[in-house]
């Protein structure tokens, strides 16, 4: 079977070495097993990529689809801390549900080089730290609590990848002590109020959404006032 130059084809050849990687995290694969993979033969895969890093660029492209495609299903809590949270476990189910498109995602690394759909991602999350910090949750600039967000996220994740065994507990606590890193609640004992604030958008089902974002804004208002006495 040599396969004939369609979408179609395209598509099974990305799946194949996304396959592949998958199979070894971390290793090069052969663009000949791709093609034996999918039936066709090499000058197929160059006439769609034109290199192997055309090729890996494309798995990276779709990888990131496929995960943009996810987070847009998910529905906002309409609380940014929350929301990071769900982010986070959204992030880690991905990867381990794909660690093919993963780890070429976010594990391979070239110096100096960041592959530009990465930004996407990274978009969503700065903007959920940017509110944060609009409502005074944050205990350091947005853009600083974005990146210790992201690249705990994908350390956890990709150690998960490596051992081939998840570890959802290890995954909520490298969360929670992100989430505390950024938010200062764990050191800013002076702080109660600041302390329930997170305490009540880390427990959302105990009171219910509306409830919750009404004791946040209420608890907000008053950590505000207690900071800048009139």
């Amino acid at each position: 079977m040599t396969g004939t130059p369609t979408s179609d084809t395209r598509e099974r050849l990305i799946a194949a070495a996304a396959d592949l990687i998958a199979a070894s995290p971390g290793e090069e694969f052969s663009l000949r097993a791709v093609c034996d993979a999918v039936g066709v033969k090499m000058p197929t895969l160059y006439h769609f990529f034109g290199s192997k890093q055309g090729l890996i660029d494309a798995v990276i492209e779709r990888g990131f689809d496929l995960y943009l495609g996810e987070k847009s299903s998910m529905e906002s809590s309409g609380d940014p801390i929350q929301d990071i949270r769900a982010g986070w476990d959204a992030h880690v189910a991905f990867g381990l549900a794909n660690p093919g498109f993963y780890t070429l995602m976010y594990g391979k690394v070239r110096p100096g080089h960041s592959p530009e759909a990465q930004s996407r991602p990274s978009e969503i999350l700065r903007g959920l730290t940017v509110r944060a910090a609009e409502q005074g949750r944050l205990a350091v600039p947005s853009e600083q609590a974005a990146a210790h967000i992201l690249v705990t996220n994908i350390g956890v994740t990709l150690r998960q990848i490596i051992l081939a065994s998840p570890d959802p507990a290890l995954s909520r606590a490298v969360r929670e002590g992100a989430i505390t890193a950024i938010t200062g609640t764990g050191t800013q004992l002076d702080n109660p109020l600041a302390a329930a604030i997170e305490l009540a958008a880390s427990r959302p089902e105990v009171l219910g959404r509306s409830e919750t974002q009404l004791l946040i804004e209420w608890l907000g208002r008053l950590s505000r006032c207690v900071e800048t006495p009139s």
